[in-house]
């Protein structure tokens, strides 16, 4: 049984447009937060600009325990609820190695992270091996003829990134 003390990663959901505003507010109070943002190009008719985009749409995951979680919901009208897993019936706690590899994955790809939540067929377990995501560990599945690395989040979905293919090995 966890103690109510104990901290763990949840997912909220939040008012659509109001991520980055969410994570400056839990950012000045100390709340342990990670907004997943990376930097895309984006092509005008006109011209190509960088602009920082939200990963995952109208979700923001925080580090607390189950008081502050409640409490939370209760102070930021931004945030309209917690990620429930289907099992228990409660809010899902993502792990927190399930965390860190997506971190890691948005650190350091060169190429853009896309999320998905449609289930995708399982493939090798392999290890990046070479280039700037060495480490990363994850399943390898080719969409669209690409090779590419995939990191489940439990209860949410699949980070999945461009990789060539001679920069992982199996498992």
């Amino acid at each position: 049984m966890e103690t109510k003390k104990e901290k763990h990663w949840y997912a909220f959901y939040v008012r659509m447009h109001h991520e980055k505003k969410t994570a400056e507010k839990l950012e000045m109070l100390g709340v342990t937060h990670f907004l997943p943002i990376q930097e895309v190009i984006r092509q005008w008719s006109d011209r190509k600009k960088k602009i920082k985009q939200v990963v995952i749409p109208m979700l923001i995951f925080i580090c607390t325990d189950e008081k502050s979680r409640i409490g939370l919901l209760q102070n930021f009208p931004s945030l309209t609820g917690c990620l429930i897993d289907p099992a228990t019936k409660r809010p899902a706690i993502i792990p927190d190695e399930e965390m860190e590899q997506f971190k890691f994955m948005l650190d350091y790809s060169e190429e853009a992270v896309r999320f998905q939540n449609e289930p995708l067929a399982p493939g090798e377990e392999v290890e990046v091996f070479k280039g700037p995501l060495k480490g990363l560990q994850g399943e390898l599945v080719e969409l669209a003829g690409h090779s590419q690395v995939m990191i489940r989040i439990e209860h949410l979905g699949y980070a999945i990134v461009e990789i060539p293919v001679g920069y992982v090995k199996k498992l």
